[in-house]
């Protein structure tokens, strides 16, 4: 089993709809057997892809040719023994949301990933909550 983590920045001038990427990336993820999280702040994306080296690859590459992405960049590309995630999820802050709430909603979907996963999606959400 194949882990992959990324990071990117939204494109200058493109707009994304949460919502839109959300129905895509179920349908898209299941059909796959693709499994992981999204996290979206509204101008960057992190996410993890888990899944069968070639699918994980394929799922990867049509990420990359997504001209809403800019500077992306693998943080980690690993094997591992059993899936983190159950099934595939996007987290996002909602308006209004309180940092609690968000930050409990990453701790619970993250429940199952190693701490390294753990840690770089909350200290994600921690510095974009500060921001």
């Amino acid at each position: 089993m194949r882990q992959l983590v990324y990071i990117s920045t939204v494109r200058t001038g493109v707009s994304v709809d949460a919502a839109a990427i959300l129905a895509a990336s179920r349908r898209n993820n299941a059909r796959a057997n693709v499994t992981g999280l999204l996290f979206f702040d509204g101008k960057r994306f992190l996410q993890a892809l888990e899944g069968e080296d070639a699918v994980v690859d394929a799922t990867f590459t049509r990420i990359r040719g997504d001209a809403r992405h800019h500077a992306l960049v693998v943080l980690s590309d690993r094997d591992v023994a059993t899936r983190g995630f159950g099934e595939w999820a996007m987290a996002y802050r909602a308006p209004g949301e309180n940092d609690a709430d968000g930050l409990a909603r990453i701790a619970a979907l993250t429940a199952n990933a190693s701490a390294s996963v753990q840690a770089t999606f909350e200290s994600f959400a921690r510095i974009k909550r500060a921001a």
